[in-house]
């Protein structure tokens, strides 16, 4: 599968037959422009790959929670998984049938336990003894019987950033093999909770099988102790997928990551339920920004563009790369400087690249950070007070804004003067 879905047609990076210059020019920049192609391409892939086996593909709406995204994927056929209230209202609005949705996070409020229950979700992945108790509890109250997964940590080492790796022992998620045995035996005194799921996730942006390979094969044997104690097993949610190349990482095929199911949880006869996110919108995304100042520094050459930290935080938040391409398809020149690629923010950390080899750029060009569909828009802020970038959805031709850019009015309408404070009263002299 190709790395993403843009390419340069007669010298314009193009998606779907749309160049984005004519995006950029009618929508201004920073604007994330999404093939929907490329979306709904990544999904049969985990769909046509796992479907077999038994798996269904609960896409992680955390990567990217637009609602014109979340249709496209549920008019496919997609499941989805969710981590908070907000998620599940966006899941169920979109007509995600409650049977195709799952309840994932270490911290669950009892009024989203509620609120799970009162939808009648797939699963509701429970994440430590006390979310148990408040689950059993609540049901009880409700008068509602529900089926329960415990999310086990089987303390691998996905081999990914440490803030996206989750399943070692000291990261926050999931409950250690030996509690989940004894949680497994004290949910036979549960009247309102049927305890027959495992579920764990080891991490994100995994580029290697072998922690699958591992994690998923301490999952089996605990599926088996588990049955041979008497315990009902009949779902595995085996969490996120693959990761993407975003610098040219070689990453494994989904024939590759299938075998792997098969081979370690295959003779189980469970239920499969998977939680792709990044690698079904990653590569569908960029994120198109323009050029607006040249810098000489003292050190080094700065280039300044529109987008900024607030639009697309990953490079300051995990030292992540993004390869940046010009909009207009150009080679670079034999002594051309390298740059660091900086947004406006008021932080050092507002940097998408360092020293980073462009072709030679000028005002107004524009470039595009790739692999930006995934934890780009979802994870923006209004820093600064800066509106965060427009979204666009590309298909077959034709595009349209599925969620417009803000005005500071908008921003500033979010904020509420308190009476007491006083209003506004305009100083001497001014007309």
């Amino acid at each position: 599968m190709s790395r993403w879905d843009f390419e340069y047609v007669d010298g314009e990076l193009t998606t779907e037959c749309v160049r984005l210059s004519d995006i950029a020019q009618a929508v201004g920049t920073p604007t994330y422009v999404y093939s929907a192609a490329g979306i709904l391409r990544r999904f049969a892939a985990y769909r046509d790959a796992l479907g077999p086996l038994g798996g269904h593909v609960c896409y992680a709406m955390k990567a990217n929670d637009n609602l014109a995204v979340l249709q496209l994927l549920a008019n496919a056929g997609a499941g989805l998984d969710v981590v908070s209230v907000g998620e599940l209202r966006k899941a169920l609005a979109v007509g995600v049938s409650p049977e195709n949705i799952v309840f994932s996070g270490v911290g669950k409020t009892d009024a989203e336990i509620a609120a799970a229950l009162d939808a009648g979700l797939l699963s509701l992945n429970v994440e430590s003894e006390d979310e148990m108790e408040s689950l059993a509890r609540i049901a009880a109250e409700k008068g509602i019987r529900t089926s329960a997964a415990i999310r086990v940590n089987p303390d691998v080492d996905a081999k990914t950033h440490a803030k996206i790796t989750t399943g070692k022992a000291e990261n926050k998620f999931g409950i250690s093999l030996e509690r989940a045995r004894l949680l497994f035996d004290r949910a036979r005194e549960y009247s309102h909770v049927d305890l027959d799921c495992i579920a764990t996730h080891i991490g994100s942006q995994l580029t290697s099988l072998q922690p699958y390979r591992e994690a998923f094969a301490i999952v089996a044997d605990l599926v088996r102790e588990l049955r041979a104690a008497g315990h009902t097993v009949s779902r595995l949610d085996l969490g996120g997928g693959l990761g993407i190349s975003y610098e040219g990482e070689s990453i494994p095929e989904m024939s590759d990551y299938a075998a792997v199911v098969r081979e370690t949880v295959g003779d189980l006869g469970c239920q499969l339920v998977f939680e792709p996110g990044r690698s079904i919108v990653g590569p569908a995304g960029a994120l198109l920004s323009s050029v607006v100042r040249l810098k000489e520094g003292e050190a080094r050459r700065f280039v300044v563009v529109d987008a900024a930290m607030n639009d697309l935080v990953r490079p300051a938040m995990y030292d992540a790369y993004h390869e940046i391409l010009t909009v207009r398809e150009s080679t670079p020149a034999a002594g051309d400087r390298p740059a660091d690629i900086v947004g406006p923010v008021c932080e050092t950390g507002d940097t998408f690249a360092r020293q980073r080899a462009l072709p030679a750029l000028k005002h107004g060009d524009l470039v595009a950070f790739m692999s930006a569909g995934a934890y780009g828009a979802v994870m923006a802020s209004s820093y600064n007070a800066r509106p965060p970038a427009a979204e666009v959805l590309v298909s077959e031709g034709r595009y349209s804004i599925i969620r417009p850019r803000e005005d500071i009015d908008a921003i500033m309408g979010r904020d509420q003067i308190p009476e007491w404070i006083g209003s506004h009263q305009p100083r001497k002299g001014a007309a």
